[in-house]
């Protein structure tokens, strides 16, 4: 071997020595018979570099891979001499190889074994256990290599070809038969061997265990022997946790109901008299939780026992299954109400699917009233400590760092998102239960908020806010509708409002008051007395004025949603609210240096409240006008002065903050635009001239010489909002913001702008034929100049990019189409035209992109449509025959098109109706045509025959569908597109 080549394989090398190691890796992969000599120093040991053996396995590990069918019998002796023979060597070595050097040899060995398993290697098995008997070194690389193996035939994460699929089936059912009892006989005797002295080796084995366990026999473990070495070691410190997890997986195995019921309950006796129920006497967090996660798993398997048995209409055995379930519900409550959140975590699937039960019981004992009142009784104390549970473990606890959330913080939030799980399904099975107790707890919390922890103000709250999702309602009607629960919402909403906990000196209380608020914005329209106080709360430093920027952020956009909600009880306060909010709707210079109070994404919202607010006011159009201009005037004062700066700064890091500033001020404009629905809405309220001036401030960014893609898409955006708002008044704009626009193209910018153009053709139609006409070459030629930039082979961003823009295209194309602008194209000229009609058909035939072939034969069909006839576009029937015809049929024969795919469908559907419309335009001609090219494509006979039977009578669209299915089958059947040719 190339002794300098592997220097480079020690991290510490040169650079230099390292790609030397990469080469020659490479070489040693592609060469034939390179690998022996990594083989050769793997069976020999001749090397004692753990990178340098980790490199020769990498190679072999290539061979077997990719490689092995094309080996000789005798190189195919080599690999498993090989492995043997350095298997064997792990049994002398008083200390064991690197855990990466045996992960990998146990890859190795799991490749081996599933290339040879059922035709070269059927006694793997056997021959590793003779070798390796009880050996700690050589048992260690036996455990690995059989969860290799797991990994590789039946990891139900990892995904397989079909073929892989039927190879692995094969390999497990012919394991059944031959070698599984060995193998368990091997693992009862690890297990028995090394518990009490090889702690990692046992729990290795149990891991084994666990995951064969699904697939193989399972009265092979669940026996006597077996569980009890099991439960045995389940009180050992260092085996208790991976035996809990073994169990657990036994448990998981799929079974008949019976079956399954009479195993759980069989291993919950044995361990409930072995003490383990008794779970407060135990300390260790760790093992609790995975014993709550085979409480869990018991809990769940039996609920799906009865469910199925229900179903069956077994009532003895359903019963019984029952009663287990039952059985373990004191065991779920301890476990659930637990202070470790893990270990409540691990059994919420249980006690969700517990209460599901519940609902099912209820729901039956409903017909019969003598029942209903019995079982409603015996579950209501259940229900009621399931609740309560609930709601003391939604706390937060004293550790939580609100300004600072990290990874403990986010399990928190997610555990929450599980009980809010529970509470909904709790509402399901007795609403009127779940109000009463939110009710009492918020209650009793909001009297003596001043004295309570934050943990139990949030909480009380963060109920209320639940009840929201817990008890839907349409639209958010909480507060019409059901006597009772209207009162009881209305009552604490009441309470919330008005009891002062808005005052609460904790963040995590303030944010949960205002999200309720919003929530429950509808209350304030049954009670608007309210609102003055809540509107000074998210004014003052209770909201918009908080210390922390989190709750600022949050009630940013909370308030623009109150203001939407409750516009019309506005009026009074609109002059007032914009005066205590201005300086939140200041653009942030740059160069200032102090932090604003908001973000730009915060101030987004502020901005739109303000909108909101000035048109939706009671004012005259005049007075409104100004309110609008003088929200508006600052931005435009600030652009044009940024605007003058930008092309003066010389660093590229200045130049992009200034563009940001500059963007956030377009974007700030574009928002308070949203309140408006069309030009009408704008003009009573006075406001065009203000957005008109807007738009002449805005748009000599798209000239600014540097920064030219932040600017471009802040102005493009703002166009976009004027074109619904102004209408055509915007026009006049247009053409020179167009100019500037396509002038040193990027695809993005190309990207960005064709929905633009399609807006403007889709809105105004014939008004803008002439701006069309004079603007469609220019952007076709910068697209196709895009299109045609090189690339790098592997540059996916630059792939995905082009495909968007050249999607972006033929949407384009589409829309001048649909619009009936046909004398937008037909201005262009016979080259022009020639030359974008050809680009239509390469999008429908040569890029294997659904979504864009499916556009262009809409295109197609539509330009048949408007050109195919007798009065039509000359030459272009001669285009039909020669291009658009073949395309129909070219496109589907493709390798790559797959009628798997349901855009792929769509776009022979629309290739389908293509040919119809040519049908419909040319009469008979097309038909005649069809007669004799379809013989060119070498279809068969029969084809041509339901040709003739099927399609020439009628040449209706339902007939071409029937003849394209059957044609297209026809051609998947026999697995030969790449046969069928266009001459």
């Amino acid at each position: 071997m190339d002794e300098q080549a592997l220097m480079g394989l020690n991290p510490n090398a040169d650079a230099c020595y390292r790609q030397r190691a990469l080469a020659y890796f490479e070489q040693l992969k592609e060469s034939l018979d390179g690998w022996e000599v990594c083989a050769q120093a793997l069976a020999k040991g001749v090397y004692s570099d753990d990178h340098v053996k980790f490199f020769c396995f990498q190679v072999l590990e290539h061979q077997i891979k990719f490689r092995h069918g094309s080996l000789t019998a005798a190189q195919q002796q080599l690999i498993r001499d090989t492995l043997m023979k350095w298997l064997q060597a792990q049994l002398m070595n008083v200390h064991p190889e690197k855990p990466f050097i045996r992960n990998k040899a146990a890859q190795v060995l799991a490749l081996t074994f599933v290339m040879e398993y059922l035709t070269l290697w059927p006694k793997f098995f056997f021959d590793i256990l003779n070798l390796v008997g009880l050996n700690p070194n050589g048992v260690d690389i036996y455990l690995r290599t059989l969860m290799a193996i797991d990994a590789e035939v039946v990891d139900r994460d990892i995904l397989h070809s079909p073929e892989e699929t039927r190879r692995n089936t094969l390999i497990k059912d012919s394991m059944r038969g031959q070698c599984i009892p060995a193998l368990v006989e091997s693992w009862f005797q690890i297990l028995q061997t090394y518990q009490h002295t090889h702690s990692e080796l046992t729990c290795q084995c149990l891991e084994v265990v666990g995951a064969y366990v699904s697939w193989i026999d399972l009265n092979l473990i669940a026996n006597d022997r077996f569980v009890n070495l099991l439960l045995s070691q389940m009180s050992m410190e260092e085996l208790r946790e991976e035996a809990c997890d073994c169990l657990f997986e036994i448990v998981n195995k799929g079974m008949d109901p019976v079956d399954k019921t009479k195993l759980v309950e069989s291993l919950c006796q044995v361990l409930q008299s072995a003490g383990f129920f008794n779970i407060e006497q135990e300390e260790d967090v760790d093992f609790l939780a995975k014993f709550s996660r085979l409480v869990n798993g018991m809990g769940q398997s039996l609920v799906l026992s009865w469910t199925k048995l229900s179903k069956m209409g077994d009532v003895k055995v359903s019963a019984e299954a029952l009663r287990a379930v039952e059985a373990k519900v004191p065991l779920m409550l301890q476990l659930l109400i637990h202070e470790d959140d893990d270990i409540s975590a691990n059994i919420v699937g249980f006690c969700y699917d517990y209460l599901h039960v519940l609902k099912q019981l209820l729901m039956s004992s409903r017909k019969q009233t003598w029942r209903y009142d019995s079982i409603t009784g015996s579950y209501l104390s259940c229900m009621s400590a399931i609740m309560l549970a609930v709601m003391n473990k939604l706390k937060y606890d004293d550790e939580y760092n609100f300004e600072n959330e990290g990874e403990d913080e986010a399990m928190f939030v997610e555990y929450r998102k599980q009980l809010k799980m529970l509470l909904d399904r709790l509402a399901q099975v007795s609403p009127e239960l779940l109000l009463e107790a939110v009710h009492r707890v918020f209650n009793a919390t909001m009297q003596n908020w001043q004295t309570v922890q934050f943990m139990e103000v949030e909480v009380a709250i963060r109920l209320l806010y639940m009840l929201g999702e817990a008890l839907p309602a349409s639209h958010g009607a909480h507060f019409s509708g059901d006597t009772t629960k209207t009162s009881t919402l209305q009552s604490m909403m009441r309470t919330l409002v008005s009891c002062g906990v808005s005052e609460y000196q904790h963040s995590s209380v303030t944010l949960e008051f205002f999200e309720t608020a919003v929530r429950y914005d509808k209350f304030f329209l049954v009670e608007p007395q309210h609102i003055p106080s809540v509107l000074m709360a998210f004014l003052d430093h209770r909201g918009l004025r908080h210390s922390s920027p989190k709750v600022r952020s949050r009630v940013a956009y909370l308030f623009s949603r109150f203001i939407k909600t409750l516009h019309k009880h506005m009026n009074a306060f609109i002059e007032d609210i914009l005066s205590r909010i201005q300086d939140l709707l200041e653009l942030a210079p740059p160069e200032n240096g102090f932090p604003a109070l908001l973000s730009s994404d915060d101030q987004l919202f502020m901005f739109e409240t303000a909108g909101v607010l000035i048109v939706n006011g009671e004012s005259p159009a005049e007075r409104k006008q100004a309110l609008m201009r003088s929200l508006l005037t600052p931005l435009m004062e600030a652009f044009r002065m940024l605007l003058a700066k930008l092309p003066q700064e010389a660093g590229d890091e200045r130049q992009a903050v200034l563009a940001d500033c500059l963007s956030h001020a377009v974007g700030f404009a574009s928002r308070t635009s949203k309140v408006f629905s069309n030009k009408q809405t704008v003009k009573q309220c006075g406001c065009s001239e203000v957005y008109l001036d807007c738009l002449q401030t805005f748009l000599p960014a798209l000239s600014c010489p540097v920064q030219r893609g932040p600017l471009r898409s802040a102005v493009r955006s703002f166009l976009h909002r004027m074109i619904i708002c102004l209408e055509e008044e915007v026009l006049p704009f247009i053409p020179a913001a167009s100019q500037h626009m396509l002038k040193d193209c990027e695809p993005k910018d190309l990207q960005e702008f064709i929905p633009l153009v399609s807006q403007i053709t889709a809105k105004f139609k014939n008004q803008v034929s002439p701006f069309l006409q004079e603007i469609f070459m220019p952007l076709v030629m910068a697209i196709f100049e895009v299109l045609s930039r090189p690339a790098e082979e592997n540059d996916q961003t630059a792939a995905l990019e082009k495909q968007m823009l050249r999607r972006s295209y033929f949407t384009f194309i589409q829309t001048i189409a649909s619009s009936g602008m046909n004398e937008v194209m037909a201005s262009q000229g016979a080259e022009n035209i020639e030359r974008v009609l050809f680009t239509i058909i390469q999008g429908a035939v040569d890029f294997p992109d659904p979504i864009a072939q499916k556009t262009c034969f809409i295109i197609l069909s539509r330009l048949v449509e408007l050109w195919g006839g007798k009065d039509g576009l000359v030459g272009f029937p001669d285009f039909i025959y020669k291009h658009i015809v073949p395309a129909c049929f070219m496109a589907p024969l493709k390798p790559t098109f797959d009628l798997s795919d349901a855009q792929t469908v769509l776009t022979l559907s629309e290739c389908t109706l293509t040919l119809h419309m040519i049908h419909l335009k040319r009469g008979p001609e097309c038909i005649q045509f069809l007669q004799e090219y379809l013989p060119s494509l070498q279809v068969s006979a029969e084809i041509t025959q339901v040709t003739d039977t099927h399609l020439l009578p009628s040449g209706s669209a339902t007939a071409f569908n029937i003849f394209f299915i059957y044609l297209f089958e026809r051609a998947e059947s026999s697995s030969s597109r790449r046969k069928y040719r266009l001459i």
